[in-house]
Parts: C-alpha cells; sequence; structure tokens
C-alpha cells in the first residue's frame, strides 16, 4: 500500500482522536445535541481509519493457494464496510439526537464552551483534509474532482477525503445550530442543526458504499492505462492486431490485465514466445501497477468467433 494512504489515514486518526474526547466533554457539560452528534461523528470517524489500517494490513498478505491471487482487494471490502458503519452509526445516531432535541428542546449551557471546541476541531479537521486532498490531488491530475473521486481506486484516500469534508461541513452545521440558538434562545436550532449532520452523513455514506462496492465487484484499470497497453501491443512488430484487453483492480495498485493477440504467421514458435516476453516487460515497465498479466496468442477470426459466442450466451441468460 503507497506510503500516501497511510499518512493520509494516520493523520486523519490522529485529528479523529483528539477531537472526539474534547467534543465529548463539551456536549455533557453544555447539553448540546449538535455537539453530541459531532462527538459521535469524530468517534465513528477514528473507528472507520482503524478499520482502514486493519484492512491495509491484510491487503499486504501474499498470495495463497486459497487466493492465488493476493489478498488487495481486503482494503475495498474493508472501505465497504467503513460506509456501511458511517451511515448505520454516524448518520443513525445523529438523526436520532436531533429528533430527540427538537421534540423536547432545552437550552445549551456554557456556549462558549462549545465555540472553543468547534473551533479547535475546525483547526484539527482542515489539517487531516489538507493531507488528504494533497495525497488525491497526486491521483486526481487535471480531471474534474467528482469524476476523479469515482475514478479513484484507492479507498484509503478517498474515503478519508469525503469524510473530512463532511467532517468540516457538519461543524459548520454544529456552529450555526448552536449560534442560533444560543443568541435566539430556540434550542430548537440545536436539534435541526444535528439532523442536518445526520442527512450529510448519510449522503457521504451512500456515496461511498457505492463506490466501494464497484471496486470489489471489479473495476477496470484507468483509461490512460488501458490505452496505454494497447497502443504498446499494437505497436509491437510482431502483432497483427489486438483482439481483446481486459483489465481489472484487485488492489489500488494491483491491475490483473489479459490480452489476446494475433501474431504473424510467419513467426516460429520461439520468436512468438520472444515477442510475449517482450509485450511483458514492456507493459509491466511502463504500468508497475499492472502486477499480473496473461498474453494469449489467438487468430483474429477465432477469437471474433468465441466473443460473438459469449455475448449470445450472456443475452440468452439474460
Amino acid at each position: 500500500m503507497a506510503s500516501g494512504s497511510m499518512k493520509v489515514v494516520l493523520a486523519a486518526f490522529g485529528g479523529n482522536a483528539m477531537i472526539a474526547v474534547t467534543k465529548f466533554g463539551a456536549a455533557f457539560y453544555t447539553g448540546s445535541s449538535a455537539m453530541l452528534s459531532e462527538a459521535i461523528h469524530s468517534v465513528v470517524d477514528s473507528g472507520n481509519q482503524l478499520l482502514m489500517l486493519l484492512g491495509m494490513k491484510q491487503a499486504r498478505r501474499p498470495a495463497d493457494e486459497e487466493h492465488p491471487f493476493g489478498y488487495s482487494r481486503e482494503i475495498y471490502f474493508w472501505g465497504f464496510v467503513v460506509a456501511i458503519l458511517l451511515f448505520s452509526i454516524g448518520a443513525g445516531v445523529s438523526l436520532y439526537e436531533g429528533v430527540l432535541k427538537i421534540l423536547h428542546p432545552h437550552e445549551i449551557e456554557s456556549p462558549v464552551v462549545n465555540f472553543i471546541v468547534l473551533g479547535a476541531a475546525i483547526l484539527f479537521e482542515g489539517g487531516s483534509l489538507f493531507v488528504a486532498w494533497r495525497e488525491f490531488g497526486k491521483l486526481r491530475g487535471n480531471r474534474p474532482f467528482m469524476q476523479a473521486a469515482r475514478e479513484c481506486k484507492d479507498p484509503a484516500i478517498f474515503v478519508v477525503l469525503f469524510e473530512d469534508i463532511a467532517a468540516l461541513a457538519g461543524l459548520g452545521f454544529a456552529l450555526v445550530g448552536v449560534l442560533t440558538a444560543h443568541f435566539l434562545h430556540m434550542p430548537v436550532f440545536d436539534g435541526i442543526a444535528s439532523v442536518a449532520i445526520g442527512l450529510l452523513l448519510a449522503a457521504v455514506a451512500i456515496f461511498l458504499t457505492v463506490e466501494t462496492k464497484s471496486l470489489i465487484i471489479g473495476e477496470a484499470a484507468a483509461p490512460e492505462v488501458v490505452e496505454g497497453i494497447e497502443r504498446i501491443v499494437r505497436t509491437h512488430p510482431a502483432v497483427l492486431a489486438l483482439n481483446e484487453l481486459r483489465t481489472t483492480h484487485l488492489g489500488p495498485a494491483d491491475i490483473l490485465a489479459a490480452i489476446s493477440v494475433d501474431m504473424r504467421d510467419d513467426l516460429s514458435a520461439a520468436q512468438v514466445e520472444a515477442a510475449v516476453t517482450e509485450l511483458d516487460r514492456a507493459i509491466r515497465a511502463r504500468f508497475p501497477s499492472v502486477r499480473r498479466l496473461y498474453i494469449e496468442v489467438q487468430n483474429a477470426a477465432d477469437s471474433a468467433r468465441i466473443e460473438r459466442a459469449e455475448a449470445a450466451q450472456d443475452a440468452a441468460e439474460e
């Protein structure tokens, strides 16, 4: 797992753990529902980061007979678990606390304590977000933000990034709720802020669940990787045609590629073997994340026939 991913998760865990303690203290001292929701949010985030660290450790295990392609997808599973926990615990408790406060509003005691804690939390979360944003920026390139987020294959980065964005937005809701409840003497706004935090967490959790589910099922490599492999194969002097190229991410930096090529008929078996070796070396050198590569030599017409038969079978099964 990339060191950048580890840095992002550790920075987020350190910040959230410190924030959670101060938020709980402020929530119990002042009786603020929004602050309690934020404290629970920070605890959930801290637990999420621990799960991501567990996933990163599990993903580094070497391949064995039971899992011949290794355990890289462990990080996707734990990213999915994090998204579910964010939805069920973070969003659920915040919504419950908010509705309870709306139905039974009570004045917030010592709101200055809340303001101090929220200000400190914004600084901590901002630092964590800065680390995550910087690492995400290295992967993003010139792509639009949401496109890059959907195409990111490293949940250790995009899960923490969206958690931090949600945390800062939630802190903003909490700050507005506490300010409004205090100065207008309408504690119901504290509950409304808690409900807003819950809805925000639910939205982020749903997005993360969809994205990590897609990674678990198996996503293709990025377009630039696929295009680069195609270019290497098509320009090789021994290749007549690229029949098929299929890729899938087994992990953030672990791509499996299966290639079918039609080679010149005048080549000897030794020359075909040499050409396959050259393609293998060229692709791995250009894209180190392609850790598993399978090249099949097949007549283009036969390959097209097999592909049509597979398509017909798939259509019949639908």
